[in-house]
């Protein structure tokens, strides 16, 4: 698939950095297949002293009635867990995937044709 570097902050909510988050990620490959038995493109970090994250991956591809996404879980200061998903712009499919949403599309930085960047960062309530 296409590289993916995704970096952004997990923020609570006066926006200040939140230290130590942990945040999970898992997701298709960049054909649209999730990997049950192995469990590949699954993981797990810690944000750090400024609340921040970066995910090495490849865009998901697109598998029958969904769009790229990327499955998120961000455990606040709290205790509280918060799934999500991030999506990405421009994909003719965001307009028909029931559970897409706009305030969740990640900010593409930089693109070229076998790597993409982008930010998002997650401000929890």
């Amino acid at each position: 698939g296409i590289s993916l570097t995704l970096t952004g902050r997990v923020l609570d909510a006066s926006c200040a950095p939140v230290a130590g988050a942990p945040i999970e990620f898992w997701q298709a490959d960049g054909a649209g297949v999730y990997d049950n038995s192995g469990y590949e493109l699954r993981g797990a970090q810690v944000t750090d002293a400024n609340g921040a994250y970066t995910l090495d991956t490849v865009i998901p591809g697109i598998y029958p009635s969904r769009t790229e996404h990327i499955h998120v879980k961000v455990t606040g200061p709290d205790g509280v867990l918060h799934t999500t998903q991030v999506y990405f712009p421009d994909v003719p499919q965001n307009d028909s995937d029931g559970i897409y949403s706009e305030t969740m599309v990640v900010t593409v930085t930089d693109r070229t044709d076998d790597s993409m960047a982008a930010t998002f960062d997650f401000v929890l309530p």
